[in-house]
């Protein structure tokens, strides 16, 4: 068993104007790096290899945390795709009778929107990337997205109280061999440096 835990990335614009995001590389705002740059990982958090998604978001989240450490990205950690939608807001496309969204509450496994990925496609990725990760009994901090977080989590805690994901928060679970995560763990808070 490897103990992991998930961050999210911080904010960029389009998170600020609620665009989804998905795979389109959008980066982080000037205000985001700043408030990083004040935040650091607690214990044992602050000595655990770092794996992050590859977009710049993401990545940059990771490597300011990492305060000097290796970060490893790995391509399978990336959001969750939102195809045509990318770029979109829910609002414009819920008004949209042509576009075919409906609320992610209301979604089976198999949803997805045009050209994009549904959760199950999802998963078949990123648990091989768990499995992986899981091969190290080294601790890990994966830093990703949360789509795809909820995903994992979902999966960690057999989708009963699946946490809200926040920002500025570390979601602690253990990895199996398997690529399964299990025993999701209350959030814990970054710090403030010192």
């Amino acid at each position: 068993m490897t103990q992991a835990a998930l961050i999210r990335h911080y904010p960029t614009a389009w998170n600020g104007e609620q665009r989804l995001q998905g795979q389109t590389d959008i980066p982080l705002t000037d205000e985001a790096r700043a408030t990083l740059a004040g935040l650091c990982l607690p214990a044992p958090w602050n000595t655990a290899r770092i794996v992050s998604s590859p977009l710049s978001r993401a990545y940059e989240t990771a490597q300011i945390l990492a305060d000097g450490r290796p970060v490893t990205t790995d391509p399978r950690m990336v959001e969750i795709s939102w195809g045509d939608w990318e770029g979109r807001t829910a609002k414009d496309l819920l008004a949209d009778p042509l576009a075919g969204f409906r609320p992610t509450h209301e979604w089976d496994p198999d949803t997805k929107a045009p050209n994009g990925e549904s959760t199950n496609e999802a998963w078949a990725r990123a648990r091989p990337a768990l499995a992986d990760l899981a091969a190290d009994p080294a601790p890990v901090l994966i830093v990703a997205h949360k789509a795809l977080m909820r995903l994992i989590l979902g999966h960690a805690c057999n989708w009963q109280g699946v946490p809200d994901i926040k920002r500025g928060r570390i979601y602690p679970l253990t990895l199996r061999p398997t690529g399964l995560p299990r025993d999701s763990m209350p959030p814990v808070r970054l710090e403030m440096r010192s």
